[in-house]
């Protein structure tokens, strides 16, 4: 089971960003798949997540708003839209996904047994 993330790179606050992580290795229709992030010497704080089959979504408070979290079960794609983007926002970001998470373990880490390797995201003028 593999998770590819991409579009990271360097943007202007104020601007947006996509990030897509793709799924290989099995179909993730069935999976909640989702979005944490750490910045320079700070904890992996959770984003966002998509539930299974996408019917919720679930945001961390410093983000909603102005990120939104989609996916296409089809092509086994996660994206996270990033809109209004400050400097707060850099991080890497890693995608996340599992299948036996309930929703209280939602925002914990520890919880996904799925990793992305991360693709930076910089917020700077």
């Amino acid at each position: 089971v593999q998770l590819v993330e991409s579009g990271g790179g360097l943007v202007q606050p104020g601007n947006s960003l996509r990030l897509s992580c793709t799924a290989s290795g099995r179909t993730f229709r069935n999976y909640a798949m989702g979005w944490f992030r750490q910045a320079p010497g700070k904890e992996r704080e959770f984003v966002a997540v998509s539930w299974k089959n996408g019917g919720i979504t679930y945001y961390a408070d410093s983000v909603k708003g102005r990120f939104t979290i989609s996916r296409d079960s089809a092509k086994n794609t996660v994206y996270l839209h990033m809109n209004s983007l400050n400097v707060g926002d850099t991080a890497v970001y890693f995608c996340v996904a599992d299948s036996t998470i309930i929703t209280s373990q939602a925002r914990n880490s520890g919880a996904y047994d799925y990793w992305g390797q991360g693709t930076q995201v910089t917020v700077s003028s």
